[in-house]
């Protein structure tokens, strides 16, 4: 037992006596991938004489990078309120056509006239405001995926 110390000992001596010959001091810069001293190459002072290299302030920089960004993220969320907006809409009117009452089967394509009765509420007909006395809520079109548009402001 006390031969299989000795010789972990002396290995360990002599892998510590290999790190330190291939151990530079820190002052040298030496390339250990292409195998030579490469401080001429470097893009920036090597020596311990050097002047302090010191970071540029960069917070101008990031304050007009973040205010462009924002301005870009305020303008995609103002996209996607007006789109928001304009579905809702779209789902309301889909609503009210679907809450009237018609006694037809609407075809795809045509243009029906939406309206309101003081006693029987909204309901649907293929009369124009032209040809109909009751209040006059809009003209839809019944698109193919069965939803409708309007098709007046």
């Amino acid at each position: 037992m006390i031969t299989t110390i000795r010789l972990l000992t002396r290995f360990q001596r002599k892998s510590h006596v290999i790190l330190n010959k291939n151990k530079k001091p820190d002052s040298v810069v030496y390339n250990e991938d292409s195998e030579q001293f490469d401080a001429f190459l470097k893009p920036y002072s090597t020596s311990v004489s050097a002047p302090v290299i010191e970071p540029t302030d960069l917070t101008g920089w990031k304050q007009k990078g973040a205010h462009s960004v924002n301005a870009r993220f305020q303008a995609r969320i103002d996209e996607l309120k007006t789109a928001y907006q304009k579905m809702m809409k779209e789902l309301e009117d889909n609503q009210k056509v679907y809450q009237a009452s018609f006694k037809f089967e609407p075809v795809i394509g045509k243009t029906y006239h939406l309206y309101h009765h003081p006693e029987r509420g909204l309901f649907l007909s293929i009369l124009s405001p032209e040809e109909c006395q009751f209040d006059f809520e809009g003209s839809y079109r019944l698109d193919a995926d069965q939803t409708w548009s309007r098709i007046d402001s």
